[in-house]
């Protein structure tokens, strides 16, 4: 059981300082919520501004659009469509893992959702390397959510 401590507690040590990581607690979003918030069926909505996304259906094209050449450029190198783990987790499911709420805050507050939203850190010790903020505006984290909705295959 030591052993399995000590790996866990070095290997949180190690990931926040491999990688990508960024240490600024600042965001795009200005968010400073500390507590995560939930939907009346107990689902985590993260921390941050979004609490009610109202979802296109059917998928809006343009932003699916938008949101596949921000995953090109800003996403892809860490992050496979599929469900295997590149550096970050693969995307494949995340739509059905995670409300749009918890997807939204975790795009546009990376740095506050890592420091203290639990299903977040518990991706970081599984990745060992802290997502970098990417400084997405909320249009652009709205059409990511789009395009991983599409992977996904929601219609």
């Amino acid at each position: 059981m030591k052993i399995s401590i000590s790996f866990i507690a070095a290997t949180l040590i190690i990931g926040s300082f491999i990688g990508c990581n960024n240490t600024n607690t600042t965001d795009n979003s200005g968010a400073t919520a500390t507590s995560v918030k939930k939907d009346s069926a107990g689902a985590n909505k993260g921390i941050g501004k979004f609490t009610n996304i109202r979802l296109t259906h059917p998928l809006d094209d343009s932003m699916v659009v938008r949101g596949k050449n921000l995953y090109d450029s800003k996403c892809m190198s860490c992050h496979k469509l599929s469900d295997e783990k590149l550096v970050g987790p693969g995307w494949k499911g995340v739509t059905d893992r995670r409300t749009a709420e918890w997807i939204m805050n975790f795009i546009t507050n990376t740095n506050v959702m890592l420091d203290s939203d639990l299903v977040a850190q518990q991706l970081m010790v599984t990745c060992v390397a802290r997502m970098p903020n990417q400084n997405l505006g909320d249009d652009q984290a709205r059409a990511v959510l789009e395009f991983m909705r599409q992977n996904d295959g929601k219609k």
